[in-house]
């Protein structure tokens, strides 16, 4: 049975002047995925989500949620939308208790059940009755995704959702949104610069330059394996490579390879046989960075937070 999206983006283009912002961007979302968005500075992020979120209009194409076109069906669309940008804005004031009941009074039908099986959800059963004001970031964090899915939404949106927070925090964050994915069945879509926070919490990863998609990859897509080899004269390793007509990628003192795990004894011979003298050979996989260097061109992206 073919599986459904639970938010379609279609043809979505938008155009501020004589500038294409968004081009011809077309994206299904589905349910129990977390979908990680990436892309350099000004690539379009922020645009898309506004327009998911319908605080911008499309030029043209549309954003379908179950079905529905959002610029006809507004409230019942968002109704089923929850959002986190960067860091949630509270009343610090009050309790997070307080904070959440303030919140579900603008929502229809949720229940003081509901309010504490949330709060149980994300862990802050503890300090829930204490004022904002006395929340680190993380816990901030977690009541602000409590916030976010107190109405049960279908589909949850977070930009830049772990700014600011330590190793620990985005981990524990990360448990609690693969929770929420896999046990509700929510989809999941998240904007960051963070290349290793992304390819540790998503699913899939689409990749965004100048307002177009540039590609959709599963985390955990099987691709050819990588090898790393170091061998003596570099001339003529190169001249060997290219002989065999391999693809080859010169890194530090050796070269980065496409071959498979049974295809290296043979190989290792092969490069002998041509007095070649071979000081080691070790897999070598593709990080999220190098795929992401090699589709954008090298578009600027943040490695890490942590210095």
């Amino acid at each position: 049975m073919e599986r459904k999206p639970i938010v379609r983006l279609q043809n979505l283009t938008k155009v501020i002047g004589k500038k294409k912002i968004i081009d011809d961007l077309t994206l299904d979302l589905y349910p129990g995925q977390i979908t990680g968005f990436l892309g350099p500075n000004g690539a379009g992020k922020t645009t898309t989500i506004r327009m998911m979120t319908g605080l911008m209009e499309p030029t043209s194409g549309e954003v379908f949620i179950e079905g529905k076109p959002i610029s006809e069906n507004f409230e019942e669309s968002m109704s089923k939308v929850g959002v986190i940008v960067e860091n949630p804005e509270m009343y610090k004031y009050m309790s997070g208790y307080k904070n959440l009941v303030h919140f579900a009074r603008m929502n229809k039908n949720i229940t003081k059940e509901r309010i504490d099986e949330v709060i149980a959800q994300v862990g802050l059963q503890k300090r829930i009755n204490e004022k904002v004001s006395t929340y680190s970031l993380g816990m901030r964090q977690r009541l602000g995704l409590a916030q976010a899915i107190l109405h049960k939404p279908k589909f949850l949106i977070l930009d830049e959702p772990t700014n600011g927070l330590d190793p620990a925090g985005i981990r524990e964050f990360r448990m609690y949104l693969r929770k929420i994915a896999v046990e509700q069945g929510v989809s999941i879509f998240v904007s960051s610069h963070l290349l290793a926070e992304i390819e540790l919490m998503c699913d899939r990863i689409a990749v965004i330059q100048n307002g177009k998609l540039l590609s959709i990859k599963e985390v955990n897509e099987q691709q050819k394996s990588h090898y790393y080899i170091e061998a003596s004269n570099q001339e003529k390793v190169v001249d060997f490579f290219n002989y065999k007509e391999i693809t080859f990628e010169s890194l530090g003192t050796g070269y980065v390879i496409p071959l498979n795990k049974e295809e290296v004894p043979a190989f290792v011979v092969e490069m002998i046989t041509n007095d070649l003298q071979i000081y080691s050979v070790t897999p070598h996989r593709k990080t999220l960075e190098d795929q992401f260097l090699e589709i954008t061109g090298g578009g600027q992206i943040a490695e890490s937070r942590t210095k």
